[in-house]
C-alpha cells in the first residue's frame, strides 16, 4: 500500500514525463498561484490541479492532501479576516472592521494554497525519488550530495511516518487511547512516543550513512548514471504552459 509521498506506478503521461519537466511545471505552477490574487483565475488553476490529479488517477490522494492543506489555510483565512479590513463593512471589531474585503482575501488565500500544492505533490507522487535526483544531476548539473540529501529527506518522510504509526499501534495495544479527550489529549500521549522515534531515526540514517559510504558515495559524478532523460515533445509544451501561466498571472496582477 502507498503512503504519503510514496511513488504510485502508473502509465499516464504524467508518470512518462521528464522529472526535469514535471519539477519545472510544479514549481512554476506553484509560484503562478502566489503571483495573482484574481480569485477566478485561482479557481481555474485549481480546477488544472485536480483535472491533472484525475488523468493520473491520484483523485483520492490529492483529497487527502486538500484536506490537510485545507486546515493549515483556514488558520490563515481566520488571520486575515480580523487583521484586513477592506471593502464594504459587515461586522465592527474594537481594532476595525471585516469587509467583503477581508472574507475575499480569505477565500483567496485557501483556493492559492490548496492550487499551488496539488502539482508538487503529484510530482512525487508519479515519479521516483531516485529518477528525480538523478535527473537534476544530468540534466541540471545539480551536485549530486545535494540531490542526493533532497531524495533521502523526502524517502525517510513515509518511513519515519510508518514508524509513528507502528508506535502508535503498540501504544494502543497497552492501552493507551489516542482518540479520547480531544486534540490536546492526543498531543500530551504523543510527545513521549518522540524519544523512541528519535532513536530509530537516528540508527535508521547510521545504517544509510553507512550503505552509502560502501557504494562509493563520494566517489559519485554527474557521468556515473547510466540512465539518460531525453526531453519529449510534451515536456517542452508543458514547460511553455507553465510559463505561460505565470506571464498571465503577472498581466492580470498588472492589469
Amino acid at each position: 500500500m502507498n503512503g504519503f509521498l510514496e511513488y504510485v506506478p502508473g502509465t499516464s503521461l504524467l508518470h512518462r514525463m521528464n522529472p526535469v519537466a514535471k519539477l519545472f511545471f510544479a514549481i512554476l505552477f506553484a509560484i503562478t498561484c502566489f503571483c495573482t490574487s484574481n480569485l477566478i483565475f485561482l479557481c481555474g488553476m485549481l480546477v488544472a490541479g485536480l483535472a491533472m490529479a484525475a488523468c493520473c488517477s491520484m483523485l483520492k490522494q490529492t483529497f487527502g492532501l486538500m484536506k490537510a492543506v485545507f486546515a493549515f489555510s483556514v488558520i490563515l483565512a481566520v488571520m486575515l479576516v480580523f487583521t484586513t479590513s477592506s471593502g464594504e463593512r459587515l461586522f465592527d471589531l474594537p481594532w476595525g472592521y471585516i469587509g467583503t474585503g477581508s472574507l475575499l482575501a480569505a477565500a483567496t488565500t485557501i483556493v492559492r494554497l490548496e492550487a499551488a500544492a496539488i502539482p508538487l505533490f503529484l510530482t512525487f507522487y508519479v515519479t521516483r525519488i531516485t529518477d528525480l535526483s538523478n535527473s537534476v544531476v544530468k540534466v541540471l548539473h545539480v551536485p549530486y550530495k545535494y540531490a542526493f540529501t533532497f531524495a533521502s529527506t523526502v524517502h525517510f518522510i513515509p518511513v519515519f511516518m510508518n514508524d509513528m504509526h507502528g508506535i502508535m499501534e503498540a501504544q494502543t495495544a497497552r492501552g493507551v487511547e489516542f482518540d479520547e479527550g480531544g486534540i490536546y489529549n492526543k498531543v500530551r500521549l504523543m510527545v513521549p512516543l518522540c524519544v523512541p522515534l528519535l532513536v530509530s531515526s537516528v540508527r535508521k540514517t547510521n545504517s544509510a550513512a553507512i550503505a552509502a559510504e560502501v557504494r562509493g558515495f563520494n566517489l559519485r559524478t554527474r557521468s556515473s548514471g547510466y540512465k539518460e532523460y531525453p526531453f519529449a515533445a510534451f515536456d517542452v509544451v508543458a514547460m511553455l504552459v507553465a510559463v505561460a501561466l505565470l506571464v498571465a498571472a503577472n498581466c492580470l496582477a498588472f492589469c
